[in-house]
This record gives structure tokens, sequence and C-alpha cells, in this order.
């Protein structure tokens, strides 16, 4: 059985809530580093113009999006908790609100020049300068309103008190995590361990939760290249759909798009949806036949002319 592929680096974000989920759920898992900005040939070839970082692969089929990505580790796993759809009302109405408009108050409270200075290290002056501005074109097509330094400041530290509040037990909804600590961990990630911010000294519940999610570790990750991960797509063929499709699109030319930001259509044949995922058919003359899964929420799907 093939191990799970993801594509990520290191700084990314919802790059880390996957290596966090991938650790809590004990997973040997394949790791190709790519780019911080486009283009990324392997991820192009597998799944058209779709930009958000992570993608994740096993076989033939690829996964966008963290949700997504989630809900094939809780395949894999049996970590059932992992999966959004199936969490109580409570709990997915955190995650939307952590996932993006938490999240984008912690990059943007966290975007200054010590994270610079590290960015720097860590690629080159040039490599930042191209990455601050693909991340100020993609900000301008963004159809979410970002805050400014001292309001995405202010609205961190809400969620910081929202959070010590909750934490009553080990994790945010009870003695055992769920996929709302995942979506809470990776924007905190950001602001207090790339970015240094010491806003955490005033949290110690919150404090102690991030190092137990930390504990989780990463997994057991091996190192591929591109070519090896787009080898592995050509050798298999997807796995079959396990049930009808849902949507009136299906059979028809689509493109599938976030709704959010970062919102690069990928083209293919949709082959599946309900309310839950959404899967399009892709064929590459590198990778054969793929399938490339979405969630629902939070993708837009527009039929294509012939």
């Amino acid at each position: 059985m093939h191990e799970l592929i993801l594509y990520h680096y290191a700084m990314s974000p919802f790059s880390e809530k996957a290596r966090a989920m991938l650790g809590y759920a004990g997973l040997s898992w394949q790791s190709v580093t790519v780019k911080e900005i486009p283009p990324r040939p392997v991820i192009d070839a597998l799944a058209g113009g779709y930009r958000k970082i992570p993608v994740a692969q096993l076989g033939a089929d690829v996964f966008c999006d963290t949700r997504s990505v989630a809900r094939e580790i809780a395949r894999l796993s049996g970590k059932n908790e992992l999966i959004l759809e199936q969490q109580p009302r409570d709990v997915q109405d955190f995650v939307r609100e952590t996932d993006l408009k938490v999240f984008l108050a912690c990059v943007v409270a966290a975007s200054d020049g010590r994270l610079l200075k590290k960015l720097v290290r860590e690629t080159s002056l040039f490599a930042t300068f191209r990455f601050l501005k693909d991340r100020i074109s993609m900000g301008r097509n963004s159809r979410v309103k970002a805050l400014k330094g001292p309001q995405a400041k202010a609205r961190v530290l809400a969620h910081l008190a929202q959070m010590e509040s909750m934490l009553e037990q080990d994790f945010l909804f009870g003695t055992s995590p769920c996929i709302a600590d995942f979506s809470a961990y990776h924007g905190l990630w950001f602001v207090c361990e790339l970015a240094g911010k010491p806003w955490l000294r005033d949290y110690p519940r919150v404090r102690a939760w991030m190092e137990r999610m930390k504990g989780f570790g990463h997994g057991q990750r091996s190192e591929i290249t591109g070519d090896q991960a787009l080898d592995v797509a050509r050798n298999n063929t997807p796995r079959a759909l396990e049930a009808a499709s849902e949507h009136k699109l299906t059979g028809q030319s689509v493109e599938i798009a976030p709704d959010d930001y970062g919102r690069d259509p990928v083209r293919g044949i949709l082959l599946f949806g309900d309310d839950q995922s959404t899967i399009v058919r892709r064929e590459h003359a590198r990778t054969g036949v793929v399938h490339v899964h979405f969630p629902a929420e939070g993708f837009a799907i527009t039929p294509v002319s012939a």
C-alpha cells in the first residue's frame, strides 16, 4: 500500500496543520518540498492551476485543501475526529471561523521585520521579494477583507482569550483532540513559533495546550522527489467512487476554485459531488488520469463551454 505524499514547505502554516495531523495519526508519509510561490510544475501536472499548499496524493488520487487532506488521514488511520463534517455544530463553527478569519489575522499580526528576516534566511532576498509580491497580488484578488496590523493583533489576542476559557480540559472540546485543535494550532504556530511573538505568556492554558500539540510530532517522514511522486500517479489508477454523484454538472467539463483567496481554477470533468466533497477527473501526459478531491464547502464550480 502506498504512503500518503504531502507537497508542502517548511514555513507554510496549513502545511504545519497537515504535518501535525499526520503526527497525531501516527502515519508514515512521503514528503515533497515545493517552492513558496508558483510555478510548481509537479503540482501543476497533478492538480492544474491549484495554488494553495499543502496538497496530498495517494496513488492517483490528489487531495486539495487541508479539509480533504484531513479526511484522507482519517480514512487511513481511523481518526474520524479529524473529519469536520462529522463533528458537532459548535466544533464546525469554531473551525470555520479559525481556519479563515483568525488565520488571516495571525498572518497579518505575525508579518513584521523578524519574520521577514527569517524568510530571507530560509530562502533568499530575491525569493522573499517575489514571495511578498505574490502574496500582495493574491490579497488583492481575495474576497476576504483582511484586518490591518493593530486590528489583527487584537483579533488574535481575543482568540487566545477565548481558547484560554475553553481549555478546562486538555483539548478545546474535551480530553482528546479533534479537528478544532489542529485548526487552532497552525495559526498560533505561525505567530508564536515562526514569528516569535511572546503572546502566550499571558495564557498559561493555551501555552500548555501548544506543548501538547507539538508533542504529536510529524509522524514518520521520508523524502522523495517530485518526479518519483509523479511516477506513483502514472503507475496507478484512481480508486473507484464510493457513491453516485448528486451534482447536476456531473459528467461535464467544469472549473473549480476556492471562493475566498488563491482563487486560481482547476479544470476537469466533474465525476462526483455531494454536500461534503467534489471530485474531478484530470489527465496529463506525465501522470495519466488522476482524480482530484476538494471539499464541497468553500469552492465554486462553474461549467466550461466547449
